[in-house]
């Protein structure tokens, strides 16, 4: 478990499945994530989980209230790339009622201290849709940089959206996120 003031991340559980599903499956998340249309079910869900494993390129973590121990979201990171020492990461908060309150900043945090101090990553990148303001806000806050767009590459509501590629040096981690860990 890796932990910051307000969340911890830890190990998805069986149980964090029926709550994973609602959340994924909420039309509101599921926008912000621009993932297929389609409801997830519960066996999607379990099988998501019980798929997790350490020895793979693609890992999640569940985010978990210090204060209550609830299970509010969850983040990872994809496409890890050993060699050049980069990775892509993602994060959620499902529980709706965690939203503007710190908990996926901190969950960030939580996440690029693990990235870079535990799996010695050089890089770390992020996709988010070009409408999302919110996420951008605390992704530049944390010290991501814009570095590109994929015009027009999701689909979303009837529209077309950009999918804004953003990114984080170790040495800016260092310089503009570390202290405020």
């Amino acid at each position: 478990m890796y932990t910051g003031e307000k969340v911890r991340l830890r190990e998805y559980r069986k149980e964090d499945a029926p709550k994973a599903q609602a959340y994924i499956n909420d039309p509101e998340i599921k926008r912000l994530l621009g993932g297929a249309p389609f409801p997830l079910t519960l066996w999607d869900e379990e099988k998501f989980i019980t798929q997790q494993s350490a020895r793979s390129d693609n890992y999640s973590f569940a985010i978990e209230t210090i204060a209550n121990g609830h299970y509010i979201g969850g983040c990872g990171i994809n496409a890890l790339d050993w060699k050049n020492r980069v990775v892509e990461i993602g994060i959620f908060i499902g529980d709706k009622s965690y939203w503007n309150q710190g908990y996926g900043t901190d969950a960030l945090k939580v996440l690029l201290r693990f990235v870079f101090d535990q799996l010695n990553m050089h890089k770390v990148n992020l996709r988010v849709l070009s409408f999302n303001g919110r996420a951008q806000k605390v992704y530049r806050r944390l010290g991501f940089r814009e570095e590109g767009r994929l015009r027009q590459e999701r689909y979303v509501d009837g529209g077309y959206y950009d999918l804004v590629i953003m990114g984080l040096l170790k040495e800016e981690y260092g310089q503009t996120t570390k202290e405020s860990l």
